[in-house]
């Protein structure tokens, strides 16, 4: 059986937020073709992991058996993430932009799945897996326009999701979000609509081709 991962991290709910709603519409979409799948969804607004301490650190460069009871505790925490990503056939991560970047929550997640000589490294364990990142955003920072260079969502989560964990990586954009509750942005409220319009349906499209292609 085919199994997708999720990740959300929007501090909204429901259609209050624009990354879970389009990743709403891809996990709808991946389910019409997998009825029979397994999605592990992880909210990490709802259910936050712990952000990375000193002995998960040191236990990820130590052998199992020199533990410390403490080293041993997180560090399986740390494994059993670790294990979802690697057991995933796709994965499907909302990652909104809040001050020009990712939300903590995710680059927690993030923090505790990156672990040298298992999933980075020469040989990352699941390396090709393809992964899908919403990454929403309230403004426009695509080529061209002013605020092109406060953008480091996307470049970071090519960086860390390509780069580090040699996932393949594909985004959709939902952008101007902010517009139909800023009085300043209201005449981008068409320009959102649209945005909000090709990011559903691009999610809709990604998700059917992905689950064609791992059912082939």
């Amino acid at each position: 059986m085919a199994v997708l991962l999720h990740i959300d991290s929007s501090v909204f709910p429901g259609e209050a937020s624009s990354s879970r709603s389009v990743a709403a519409a891809f996990r709808k979409a991946w389910q019409e073709q997998h009825p029979d799948g397994t999605v592990i969804h992880r909210d990490l607004d709802a259910d936050p992991v712990p952000h990375i301490s000193a002995a998960s650190h040191a236990a990820g460069f130590a052998d199992p058996a020199t533990h410390t009871p403490e080293q041993a505790a997180v560090f399986a925490a740390r494994v059993k993430l670790i294990e979802e990503l690697e057991q995933a056939d796709a994965i499907l991560i909302g990652a909104p932009m809040y001050n020009f970047t990712i939300p903590s929550t995710l680059k927690a997640w993030l923090d505790n799945v990156i672990l040298l000589g298992r999933t980075s490294g020469e040989n990352p364990s699941a390396k090709g897996t393809p992964v899908t990142v919403v990454a929403s955003r309230g403004g426009s920072y695509a080529p061209g326009t002013p605020r092109e260079g406060y953008e480091y969502v996307q470049n970071f989560m090519e960086a860390v999701l390509h780069g580090l964990l040699g996932l393949d990586v594909h985004f959709i954009v939902p952008e101007l979000t902010l517009a139909p509750r800023n009085a300043a942005m209201s005449e981008l409220v068409p320009l959102y609509e649209a945005s909000r319009k090709r990011a559903l349906e691009d999610a809709a499209t990604k998700a059917k081709e992905l689950a064609e292609r791992i059912t082939a």
